[in-house]
């Protein structure tokens, strides 16, 4: 398989199994699992052919790890990331003292004013890397990265998870905790 068939089998899975899975008739389960027997046939349905080697290679190689079989690869999720309501089951955690987030420069007067919000998403991303928060910046214009103070978060109550995929989740960021 190419790098560009994987990439936009990569990007099909991620709108079904993060944000439509109803556009091709996939059922998740409450925990955001969907059936690989089934997503397979209905994305064949949908004209995104891929057989179950293509599948693991694409679940195997992606670069931001954005999805997981179960142990005996009959279902399948997206790590995170999900604008639907599905109960990833993480376990709160100690985060580390400093997170970051990457965002477009035309972002920050509203973030430093408002703070980080989920929007249209389960929670807000944050990463321990700070090339990370770049690349994700880059994805919606100049990149800025912010400094999100973290563990003065967690002492002060907010609940933090940790991704399969290791993005720091959290419901909200206020803007106190944020510097550039």
């Amino acid at each position: 398989m190419t790098e560009p068939e994987k990439k936009n089998i990569s990007k099909f899975l991620s709108f079904v199994l993060r944000h439509k899975p109803e556009t091709i008739s996939l059922t998740l389960d409450e925990n955001g699992w969907a059936d690989v027997d089934e997503l397979i046939t209905k994305s064949t349905n949908y004209s995104q052919s891929f057989t179950f080697e293509e599948l693991d290679e694409i679940v195997q190689t992606n670069d931001k790890k954005r999805f997981i079989f179960n142990e005996d690869k009959t279902k399948i999720r997206a790590n995170q990331g999900h604008s639907i309501d599905v109960d990833l089951a993480l376990t709160p955690q100690q985060p580390p003292e400093f997170l970051y987030h990457g965002t477009a420069q035309s972002n920050i007067d509203s973030i430093l004013e408002n703070g980080i919000e989920k929007r249209n998403r389960q929670y807000v991303h944050l990463s321990q890397e700070k090339e990370t928060a770049t690349k994700v910046g880059m994805r919606h214009g100049k990149p800025m990265i912010l400094t999100i103070k973290t563990g003065k978060m967690f002492e002060d109550g907010s609940l933090f998870y940790l991704s399969d995929n290791n993005v720091w989740l959290t419901d909200f960021v206020d803007a106190k905790y944020i510097s550039k």
